[in-house]
């Protein structure tokens, strides 16, 4: 099974894809005298392999490229052609054999929040059609291509009638103007978790895929982040409203601006929505025309470690190296999942080690994990090329049925960026998790009810501030308790919720330990508090590279919560502005 992967890897081959490109059909195309011939001469010649007519909240753009073939072939069977006419005929059909053009539509729902709808070539217009009816696109709307149709569908309800047509689902530009990251909206938190997260969405489509800043939207849907464990497919696209970009107009791009990559078994549909439904997130990438390509191992090792991610340099037993791919396995598969990568270190400015006999070391380690990791766990393994060398990559998906366990008995977590062994909470937790999924089940009899958030159930913001919750990561010491001599802590993990009791300062692990050392050695004094009304930071670190915080907290009745080990990924409202203005 895994030399079977690892060769249709290996088999399939990059295709330049533009999945958001605008046509005339649109009312805000911005170059005029632009004809659909010329958007595939332009696609052509940059190179594009597979293109999308995604108008605003109508398919007329791909609708009318298509009746003019249609037109010129029936003139043509007919023998009624006229010479230049031939040769537009001749040329489209050229064209149409370099370049594969999907139809689409970019949908306007509810609050403007923009979605892509792309399906197969295979789609009858008036089938396209129907479904743009089906997201509440008046009638009289349906060729007008404007970005403004009315009272239509919610996001929600968007993404799951596209699906259930057989479209892609794409959040069009999520981190800009009507994205549904939320940008500049006074709401979020479960309304943004459930519009990147949803099951019917495919994918998300963003502007800054090439940007190396810490809060680029690929990293923050890396499956990191706490409330977004599911890892998102992230591309690019051009959303191209002219033929050819003027230097004037910085807002806009032009045909082929804003590539990405994909590695596709052919240039077709099917083949898109395989990748988008797989986990394998190497097989999207941005174009580069001058430069190397994007190499996702030193995106990978430039991120570091957490808590979906670990590096290993070489699968030796000798020294354990083994063993502690195993042990991140059963964390992986005990937490929200993640890749292990093997053959590098966590070190991006060092040389890749790389590995030998690549199909025995894959058949090795996929017998090793068969051998030792208790339930059965569906890890594919694989090779990807960095730095001149081969190395192993291994995605463990987040198990259906934890606990999972190394030799039946030691069962390990991961905690942010470390592999550690379970406490008996922790344990518990997990446990009583299956146990939950397994009454969560829907009896075969009853319909499944639909969880929608629509725009009239989003909470609106009160005008007076409210308490601010806690960061996202780090922990909180909830209470102590002496018993015979020891004292024992009730440790909150703020990413989870869990709580864990009966920690002592021997037994601790590291992060636990030092929220221990530092409340009995250094108790918060208010007065060396940075405030900021009633959060503040209590001092800042770094450990493995990272900067860390310490935060507190003043609760409603003048109660201090300090929040221990704060990484990037757990800081957000209020606490980002805190952190950023203490810089």
């Amino acid at each position: 099974m895994t030399n079977r992967r690892h060769l249709e890897r290996t088999s399939r081959q990059w295709y330049r894809v533009d999945l958001h490109i605008h046509t005339p059909a649109s009312a805000d195309y911005a170059q005029p005298g632009v004809s659909y011939l010329d958007i595939l001469r332009r696609a052509a010649l940059r190179g594009l392999d597979i293109i999308a007519f995604t108008d605003h909240n109508t398919v007329a753009g791909y609708a009318a490229m298509k009746r003019e073939i249609e037109t010129l072939e029936l003139l043509d069977e007919r023998g009624r052609i006229l010479p230049e006419e031939k040769q537009t005929l001749q040329e489209y059909r050229q064209l149409l054999s370099r370049v594969l053009v999907l139809p689409g539509f970019e949908f306007t729902a509810t609050l403007g929040f923009h979605i892509l709808g792309i399906f197969s070539p295979s789609v009858n217009i008036r089938d396209l059609e129907y479904v743009l009816r089906r997201l509440n696109v008046p009638a009289e709307q349906l060729d007008a291509g404007s970005t403004e149709v009315g009272a239509t569908v919610d996001v929600l309800t968007a993404y799951r009638i596209i699906n259930e047509a057989g479209g892609l689902v794409i959040a069009a530009h999520v981190n800009a103007a009507h994205g549904v990251a939320l940008q500049g909206f006074d709401f979020g938190g479960q309304t943004r978790i459930a519009y990147t997260q949803d099951s019917h969405l495919h994918a998300l489509e963003v502007t800054d895929l090439e940007s190396r800043s810490p809060r680029r939207t690929a990293l923050f849907f890396n499956g990191s982040k706490p409330g977004y464990p599911r890892r998102m497919h992230c591309i690019q696209g051009s959303d191209a409203h002219y033929l050819i970009r003027p230097p004037e107009d910085k807002s806009h791009q032009g045909v082929g601006d804003r590539v990405t990559e994909m590695l596709l078994s052919e240039p077709s549909f099917e083949a898109i929505l395989e990748v988008f439904q797989g986990q394998d997130f190497a097989c999207t990438r941005p174009y580069r025309a001058a430069q190397a390509p994007f190499d996702h191992v030193q995106a990978a090792r430039e991120q570091g470690p957490n808590i979906v991610q670990s590096f290993h340099e070489t699968m030796a037993r000798r020294g354990g190296r083994l063993h502690a791919i195993l042990c991140d396995v059963c964390a992986f598969a005990n937490t929200n999942g993640g890749t292990i990568y093997i053959g590098v270190s966590a070190n991006p400015k060092a040389p890749p080690v790389g590995i030998e006999s690549v199909p025995e070391s894959i058949n090795s380690l996929r017998t090793e994990i068969e051998r030792h990791i208790t339930p059965p766990l569906p890890a594919t393994i694989d090779a990807l090329e960095t730095g001149g060398k081969t190395i192993l990559r291994v995605v463990v998906p987040a198990g259906k049925e934890p606990p999972y366990a190394v030799d039946d008995s030691k069962i390990y977590i991961r905690n942010e960026s470390e592999t550690v062994m379970a406490v008996r909470d922790e344990i518990v937790a997990l446990t009583l998790k299956t146990q939950r999924q397994i009454a969560e089940q829907p009896s075969p009899t009853e319909p499944i009810p639909e969880k929608c958030i629509t725009a009239q159930e989003v909470p609106p913001v009160p005008p007076t501030t409210v308490l601010a919750q806690p960061p996202k990561t780090g922990v909180e010491i909830l209470e102590s308790e002496e018993r015979k001599g020891t004292r024992y802590y009730s440790m909150k993990d703020l990413r989870n919720g869990d709580v864990v009791h009966n920690v002592t300062q021997r037994s601790a692990r590291r992060l636990w330990r030092y929220a221990i050392t530092q409340h009995i050695k250094h108790p918060v004094k208010p007065e060396e508090v940075h405030w900021d009304g009633t959060i503040g930071l209590l001092r800042k670190y770094k450990r493995a590279g990272k900067l860390r915080y310490d935060l507190v907290q003043r609760g409603p009745n003048g109660n201090i919560h300090v929040y221990y080990g704060v990484t990037e990924e757990g800081i957000f409202g209020p606490w980002r502005e805190l952190v950023d203005s203490k810089r």
